[in-house]
């Protein structure tokens, strides 16, 4: 058997049904494993569960991160499903823009960041630790908690403070939740993606002065694509991974250090 064999695991990714969820999503389901996938669009769900092309099983759950009540009846429906969730990727997020300086934030603007993108993470987390929890002190002990954090955690991102917080907050998280979780075999990464093809960067990759001023700037000289997230999800979800934990994976195609 491979090390990076996923036959009878369940992953949950949040925000599943596209861009670097779905990529996450397809490429697990290849290595055998279940799925869960979680998104707010039913009809993006089912194209999403349509494109799987794996061993493993798939399911679907609408869901919206930023209502805990929500998050415990998809994470309920996925249990009931699968028995299991060895995996959670909270993937699920929303994008600043960058259209409003900071002075002028409005109060639900910021509110609205961080009720997805950091709280909404708190929910989903706190729901797969539970259920991680209980089972190792069961004897079973195996959980993948991973979050979809960004370059803009590290990075001066002008009039995207709000995004910028929210993300530096997961890679926070993360470590803290190592360090917790270790005990029952859990671990917790995040991963930050560079400049990457989805529905919230469309806009400003359609921007030719944007594109001639970053491409240069990445050494691969290309954007990345929703695939380019495979690899590192089926590793962190494999044994492989087992004593890696509280890391940071910068998948940028050499941004960072150009």
């Amino acid at each position: 058997m491979s090390i990076f064999d996923l036959t009878g695991r369940t992953a949950v990714i949040t925000g599943g049904n596209g861009g670097i969820g779905l990529g996450i999503a397809q490429a697990l389901h290849a290595e055998g494993c279940n799925v869960s996938i979680w998104g707010r669009n039913a009809d993006k769900n089912k194209n999403a569960a349509a494109s799987m092309a794996g061993k493993g099983k798939v399911a679907t759950q609408i869901c919206d991160v930023s209502d805990p009540a929500s998050v415990k009846a998809a994470m309920k429906a996925t249990l009931d499903t699968f028995g299991r969730v060895d995996g959670c990727f909270a993937n699920a997020g929303i994008g600043g823009g960058g259209r409003r300086a900071f002075i002028d934030r409005t109060e639900e603007e910021w509110r609205k960041m961080f009720a997805t993108n950091l709280d909404g993470v708190f929910h989903v987390f706190q729901a797969a630790a539970r259920h991680m929890t209980e089972r190792a002190e069961a004897g079973d002990k195996f959980g993948r908690l991973v979050a979809t954090s960004s370059l803009a955690s590290l990075f001066g991102t002008a009039r995207n403070e709000h995004y910028a917080g929210t993300k530096a907050a997961l890679n926070a998280l993360c470590r803290a939740l190592a360090v917790e979780l270790a005990r029952y075999g859990v671990t917790a990464n995040a991963i930050l993606p560079g400049w990457i093809k989805s529905d919230m960067t469309a806009n400003i990759m359609a921007n030719d002065k944007f594109v001639a001023n970053v491409m240069p700037r990445i050494p691969v000289r290309r954007f990345g694509e929703p695939s380019d997230f495979g690899g590192i999800a089926v590793y962190i979800m494999s044994k492989a991974s087992s004593y890696h934990t509280a890391d940071t994976f910068v998948i940028d195609g050499g941004y960072t250090a150009f």
